[in-house]
């Protein structure tokens, strides 16, 4: 699928439109995309900083059980030459606790090892990011994104681990906020090739919106989310590629949402969401099953700072581009490993806490049950797979700051 025939599905999706309600962890995970006018003419220094420490213990054969402990730092300095304009760059960096050497790679998932390029210490890629807000709330963005958690997709669509193990988002973004549509729409280019390249181009196409039908704080929220994300592999400059075949995957979500806001200091809010996703190989055949389908209720409440949240999950030839491979049918480390008909509930606690001066901290466990299925082992033989019950639990801590360094009046030729 060529980015031409890509585009006209952004501008059709931007017509409509989700973002989901904040909730207890995007204090930890989410990055605003607000732009301060009164920070015009400002040079700061900005620290992002999230140590973690994530253990996931998956049982069944979609997926092992690994853990993650390490940090990631992110040190900029900002500018804003104009009450709607801000400038941002400097680095961002990965490291795991006991790993000494990374692959130069751009990270999806639990990143596995790929050639020969390392680099030693810590996994490190330049952030730089032009955001320009012509109209209110109206933001245009190139370079770095606001991406990962930030985008709130639905989590068949879009696993929260990304925080912890992807590189930035990098390429174009156009986000809306309007009293009844909010609009994220993004490109993320994974993968440059140049001429005889020996790998592939790959980019991701996301779109997550939600049209309003009244304000969020008002006593009954109702919203229609419409979420959808593609992934492209292909490029015709790479004759040398093992593979060339050209790859396109899509995920899309819809349905509808109710919140409401109680004015209780404990029991803040309830919220209740019934999801369709959609699963479709556009091109390639490199997934055993082309077309998919799958429902996702969900019932959550924020309790002070607390979120809890229950769900279930029912799919059938379901693959997940970007979510919890245990959303999907296909099995990651056992090659042939298939589920047709999935269901799986779950039940989420998360707690995150503001403490002050920039410190925030938390932690989430997740028990997920996988009804027991019919499975297609890696040898073709069908067999009745059992029950299996997973977990993931985590503690984070984050600092998230921003330092004034002197105030610079530009001289404009």
């Amino acid at each position: 699928m060529s980015l031409k025939r890509i585009l006209p599905i952004v501008l059709l999706c931007a017509s409509q439109s989700s973002l989901a309600q904040t909730t207890a962890d995007s204090l930890l995970l989410e990055e605003p995309h607000t732009i301060a006018p009164e920070d015009k003419e400002q040079l700061r220094l900005n620290i992002d900083n999230l140590d973690f420490f994530r253990n996931n213990e998956y049982m069944g054969h979609l997926v092992k059980g690994y853990t993650l402990p390490g940090f990631r730092l992110r040190p900029t300095v900002s500018y804003q030459p104009l009450p709607n304009i801000k400038l941002e760059a400097g680095a961002d960096l990965l490291h795991y606790w006991g790993a000494n050497r990374y692959p130069n790679i751009n990270y999806k998932d639990l990143p596995v090892w790929k050639g020969g390029q390392i680099q030693h210490g810590l996994h490190a890629v330049p952030v730089f990011r032009a955001h320009y807000s012509p109209l209110p709330g109206l933001h245009l963005v190139l370079g770095t994104l606001y991406g990962q958690m930030s985008h709130r997709l639905a989590a068949p669509l879009y696993n929260p681990e990304a925080a912890l193990s992807t590189d930035p988002e990098t390429g174009a973004q156009v986000m809306l906020n309007t009293r009844h549509i909010d609009l994220d729409s993004w490109i993320n280019w994974e993968s440059f090739i140049f001429r005889n390249d020996n790998h592939q181009e790959s980019f991701t196409f996301g779109v997550s919106s939600r049209y309003k039908f009244n304000a969020p704080e008002a006593s009954c929220h109702t919203y229609i989310p419409l979420q959808i994300i593609t992934q492209h592999h292909g490029g015709e400059t790479n004759p040398d590629a093992e593979d060339r075949t050209v790859k396109t995957w899509l995920n899309a979500a819809t349905g509808f949402g109710v919140t409401w806001n109680t004015g209780s200091p404990l029991l803040k809010s309830i919220n209740v969401e019934a999801l369709g996703a959609v699963y479709r190989q556009v091109t390639s055949h490199a997934l055993p099953m082309d077309n998919g389908a799958g429902l996702h209720l969900k019932a959550a409440a924020q309790i002070k700072d607390f979120n809890i949240k229950a769900a279930y999950w029912h799919a059938k030839d379901f693959a997940s581009v970007l979510g919890n491979p245990l959303f999907g049918g296909v099995g990651i480390d056992e090659g042939g490993y298939r589920i047709s008909r999935q269901r799986m509930a779950y039940f989420t606690v998360t707690y995150a806490r503001n403490i002050g001066a920039g410190f925030s901290w938390g932690a989430h466990a997740t028990l997920y049950n996988n009804f027991p299925a019919t499975a297609t082992a890696p040898d073709g033989q069908q067999y009745r797979e059992k029950n299996c019950l997973s977990n993931s639990v985590g503690l984070y801590m984050r600092y998230n700051a921003s330092f004034l360094i002197t105030k610079l009046k530009a001289k404009h030729k």
